[in-house]
């Protein structure tokens, strides 16, 4: 009986501690390198007083993922590569319909959280391979699967494809 008791003891105590970890996000770490995105808004985690910052090397941590398509800017089909938004929005516990992106120019466009809900949108920070510099349209680039999806030929998506991403606004 007193082994049951111990046995059923330590079944809750394995319960409470799965219980407490699951309910705490983990925590961002402090980018170690230039930042190279912001994320703010309505997010529950932030790492540099109310805003997420994103080094390369943390973007890299992310799961990466690879779309192949032909866009409207380039010649040919392209392979992009980086992390889909969804996943940013996950790592940083957005809670809005909409996000705000801006570009180093101040360009911005506001997209519905839906669209990364439907589609594997990414923010890619390589294309064919190589890192997409400033000039090749990068750091970041909002990239839609346009060949997978015909219907996201459309201007309206198209705005939304913003390049040289540098800030993600939760709203």
């Amino acid at each position: 009986m007193r082994r049951s008791l111990v046995l059923k003891f330590r079944e809750g105590i394995v319960a409470l501690c799965i219980a407490l970890l699951s309910s705490q996000a983990i925590a961002l770490e402090v980018p170690e390198g230039p930042v190279i995105l912001v994320v703010s808004g309505k997010v529950g985690q932030t790492n540099v007083g109310n805003e997420a910052h994103f080094d390369k090397a943390m973007l890299e941590s992310l799961r990466q993922h690879e779309t192949i398509t032909r866009t409207p800017w380039h010649d040919g089909v392209m392979r992009f590569s980086g992390p889909l938004v969804r996943t940013i929005l996950e790592a940083v516990d957005a809670e809005g319909e909409d996000i705000r992106v801006v570009a180093l120019n101040e360009y911005a466009a506001t997209v519905p959280i839906s669209d990364f809900e439907n589609y594997e949108v990414i923010l890619a920070m390589q294309a064919n391979g190589k890192a997409l510099r400033i000039r090749d349209q990068g750091p970041l680039f909002v990239i839609y699967p346009f060949d997978q999806h015909p219907e996201l030929l459309d201007e309206e998506i198209f705005s939304r494809s913003v390049w040289q991403v540098a800030r993600i606004d939760v709203e």
